[in-house]
């Protein structure tokens, strides 16, 4: 198995003037109530886990859980207190400062909710900025931002200034700037918290998009459960600085681990998040004509299945039948499944 893009070990944040000192005193049990009687905050606590080349890590939590303080330790913009942060097996916290820019300018890329551009210079001229300070020349750096406008679906407004662009225009800029420098790596705080909801809609489709041709490892923050749902390879929950549970969304929502996960998790419908194959028989008999993928979200294809008379079909990518399902599964699934209110 190849390295990880992106390994945490035992990592911590803790604010606070004698944050060093408290942290070796506690052996690594870090009780956050303790801590804050002694004037530390704590940020995040003993984080340790590993993102995989291509993958998409969604991190959820409530706001002040710590997902964006662990986001800003992983990209250095604040120093962990304690553990060690490997990018692509270089130990981040031993790096200069010329070094740690070097990896910024090159490997990463980053997003953030507030879209920061240029007011004084034109959706082409912000794109192309962070590749004419890398030292490209700049008739190499403006045909590249171009090709980043038609990539983000700008085409025709390279030249308008941000106050011009809606919101999911300038969040496109954004991303589109951050993609110019062709990071592995990709940092993404709450994108797209401020924009509309069927704007974010469409950013989000737009970000699967680019997400399936270009295969960044990304790590990517949310408050919103539809959202990582959505987007996510896995899912880490944080409260309180700790992350409580590291998982695909079939299983957090399936297996929460701990009692704060299951009440974060126990309204998501479960159509959202199993797939095809994560309900089908295997069985091949009685099989009408409709055929649906192993690795369809139910919900994207329920209502097919609902209309069948007969037992459905369920191919691999290669189009082999690899088993069935019958409709009352499907009405077993997104009804048996829900928390009886009455």
């Amino acid at each position: 198995m190849s390295e990880p893009v992106i390994k945490c070990e035992n990592v911590y944040k803790i604010f606070g003037a004698n944050a060093q000192k408290m942290l070796q005193d506690s052996n690594g049990n870090v009780d956050a109530k303790t801590f804050q009687e002694n004037g530390c905050i704590v940020g995040v606590n003993n984080a340790s886990f590993e993102v995989s080349k291509g993958e998409m890590l969604v991190v959820m939590g409530l706001s002040g859980s710590g997902k964006s303080t662990l986001l800003r330790c992983i990209s250095r913009l604040t120093d962990a207190t304690g553990g060690k942060i490997f990018i692509e097996g270089q130990d981040l916290l031993q790096l200069n400062n010329k070094d740690l820019i070097d990896l910024r300018r090159n490997k990463m890329g980053m997003v953030f909710q507030s879209f920061a551009l240029l007011p004084h210079k034109t959706v082409v001229e912000n794109i192309a900025f962070p590749l004419q300070i890398k030292g490209v020349k700049t008739e190499e750096s403006i045909r590249k931002a171009m090709d980043m406008v038609k990539l983000v679906g700008l085409d025709g407004r390279e030249n308008y200034f941000p106050r011009e662009l809606s919101g999911g225009q300038q969040q496109r800029v954004g991303i589109a700037r951050s993609l110019a420098v062709e990071p592995d790596i990709w940092f993404l705080d709450e994108p797209f918290s401020a924009l509309d909801p069927l704007i974010r809609k469409e950013m989000q489709d737009e970000f699967l998009r680019l997400q399936e041709k270009l295969q960044k490892t990304i790590m990517f923050i949310t408050h919103d459960f539809d959202e990582a749902l959505k987007l996510a390879d896995r899912i880490a929950i944080m409260k309180d600085g700790i992350i409580e549970q590291l998982d695909t969304p079939a299983n957090i929502v399936l297996n929460p681990a701990t009692e704060y996960v299951r009440k974060f998790t126990e309204e998501v419908p479960r159509e959202k998040v199993l797939l095809i194959e994560d309900v089908m028989d295997k069985s091949k008999e009685n099989l009408g004509d409709l055929k649906v993928s192993k690795d369809e979200i139910i919900e994207n294809v329920a209502e097919k299945i609902l209309t069948q008379e007969k037992t459905v079909a369920v191919i691999d990518k290669d189009k082999n039948i690899i088993g069935s399902i019958n409709p009352t599964k499907i009405i077993n699934t997104v009804f048996g499944g829900r928390k009886n209110n009455n």
